[in-house]
Order: C-alpha cells, then sequence, then structure tokens
C-alpha cells in the first residue's frame, strides 16, 4: 500500500468501512469502561453507528486526485470518462 502515491493512499484509508465503524465504536466507549448491563453498551454501540452514519453520506475527500493517479498507473484498465 506504501508504494501508492499519497492521494491514492488517503483514498483507500479513508474509505474502509470497517475501520471507519471501529473508529466510531471506539470513539463513543472510550471514556466508559464499565457498563450496568449489556444492553446499555448495545444501546451505547447503535447510537454512536447511527450518529456517525449522517457524515457517510459525504464525498471522499481528495477523489478526485487519486482517480487521476489510478488513470495513470492502470492505463488502460479505468473507463474512459464520458459527457463533461
Amino acid at each position: 500500500m506504501f508504494e501508492f502515491p499519497p492521494a491514492i493512499r488517503k483514498a483507500i484509508y479513508t474509505t474502509n468501512a470497517i475501520e471507519s465503524v471501529n473508529s466510531v465504536i471506539r470513539k463513543f466507549t472510550r471514556n466508559r469502561k464499565q457498563y450496568p448491563n449489556a444492553e446499555s453498551a448495545l444501546k451505547l454501540v447503535y447510537l454512536a453507528i447511527h450518529e456517525a452514519s449522517k457524515k457517510w453520506t459525504m464525498p471522499i475527500v481528495g477523489w478526485k486526485a487519486a482517480l487521476n493517479h489510478f488513470a495513470v498507473m492502470f492505463e488502460g484498465r479505468m473507463p474512459k470518462a464520458t459527457g463533461q
């Protein structure tokens, strides 16, 4: 992965869905180490994911730069742009 240019690395890193979910859950549970019961912990995880899902509709930052790098590196394998 480190052989890719920074723009591609950032696009890959920021779009990793599993890491994103884990990060959100860690952020919400970091300060509280004990829960009264399993249901309260589950509710906290649900609320964390629910809040974070509002931000997941945003476009990927720096995607155009990464796409340009992909087009150069994988010439012939990327579909041609249409329209625009």
